[in-house]
């Protein structure tokens, strides 16, 4: 990955009613100069509408990458006014950063603030509104394209022009790509699985997808066992 990404853009949203129903969400999050103070709880005068899935100390940012929405323009021409950095919620834009590698435990320093990955984003049907494609969720979950979430090491001023220069990587052989890839294929190994439960760096709720996918492996394979053994 490169020594320093520059941050090309930095945005942040309020509530506002979202699609025909009028769904509350903070999904809309234009560009802004700063400086922004960033706080354990994320960007100052940034909200979430559904604090129960976004934002917290394991969510405080979200970065997506700007050479995604090339990828998205290209398959889903008809939206493409929609597909400008900003459009996913995200609260930092940039190129050369992707899932491919950025890993988890990653300690960055931008600006006068030190960030840390902690889990690739789940993409919600909120997206399906934002971008008037009604499986956009599952294609941003398919694709990988997911972005991902920071906790907050250290608070301090963020602004545009600041850039992400990495200075640890605890977990160099978990990149959020190969994560995500993990946690929604059929085919992860109880052992990748057992590590996954185990890395530290990895949000909480995320080591819990592990483990919950761990105990269905375990049962599928009771299960196949007892069809063998048992008649009928």
């Amino acid at each position: 990955m490169p020594p320093h990404a520059p941050l090309l853009s930095l945005h942040i949203g309020r509530i506002a009613p979202l699609g025909p129903d009028g769904r509350l969400s903070a999904i809309h999050k234009p560009a802004v100069p700063g400086p922004l103070q960033l706080t354990r709880m994320g960007l100052a005068g940034d909200e979430q509408a559904d604090l129960q899935n976004h934002g917290g100390p394991d969510k405080a940012l979200h970065h997506y990458p700007r050479e995604h929405y090339e990828a998205w323009r290209a398959e889903l021409e008809a939206q493409n006014a929609r597909f400008v950095p900003g459009g996913f919620g995200e609260n930092l834009s940039t190129w050369s950063l992707t899932e491919d590698n950025v890993c988890v435990g990653d300690v960055f320093r931008l600006g006068g603030a030190r960030v840390q990955v902690s889990q690739g984003r789940t993409p919600c049907g909120k997206l399906n509104l934002r971008f008037a494609v009604p499986d956009m969720a599952r294609r941003v979950r398919e694709s990988g394209r997911t972005g991902w979430y920071y906790r907050v090491l250290e608070p301090g001023p963020v602004a545009l022009g600041d850039a992400f220069f990495l200075e640890e990587r605890p977990c160099g052989d978990w990149p959020l790509a190969r994560v995500g890839l993990l946690l929604r294929e059929a085919s992860a190994t109880r052992a990748d699985l057992a590590a996954l439960a185990e890395l530290e760096p990895l949000a909480r709720s995320w080591r819990e997808k592990a483990r919950q996918r761990l105990s269905g492996s375990h049962m599928e394979q009771l299960q196949r066992w007892l069809r063998r053994v048992l008649p009928g």
